[in-house]
């Protein structure tokens, strides 16, 4: 399952907003992130699953500011799955790339338990 936001993300360690810019920033991916997988995936898969967040964008980011810049689309995508992000059956991975628009792609897909 593969899907792309077109949602512009930004370093929030790097940014000096008020904090009612940086809660309105995510407010305004989260909500539209969980409702965009509702859209296009339907009912959600069940846990455990692999989720992959790629952030498309001109430049780049260090790891740590790139997982702070996918945090609302993380909460999003949690959101949809009906679970709290740090719920161990979800493993959360990051990627990024370079592109001339900016979103991000979410891919999700099922993790199977070794025996």
């Amino acid at each position: 399952m593969i899907l792309t936001a077109p949602i512009r993300t930004v370093s929030e360690a790097n940014r000096r907003d008020h904090w009612s810019v940086k809660a309105e920033r995510a407010k305004g991916q989260r909500g539209p992130v969980a409702l965009l997988c509702r859209s296009k995936w339907g009912a959600p898969p069940r846990p455990p699953l692999t989720v992959t967040l790629t952030r498309l964008s001109p430049g780049t980011l260090d790891d740590d500011n790139l997982r702070g810049a996918l945090k609302a689309v993380r909460d999003g995508v949690a959101d949809y799955l009906g679970i709290n992000d740090r719920d161990p059956r979800v493993e959360w991975e990051y990627e990024q790339q370079r592109h001339k628009a900016f979103g991000v792609r979410i891919e999700m897909s099922a993790r199977y338990h070794r025996a």
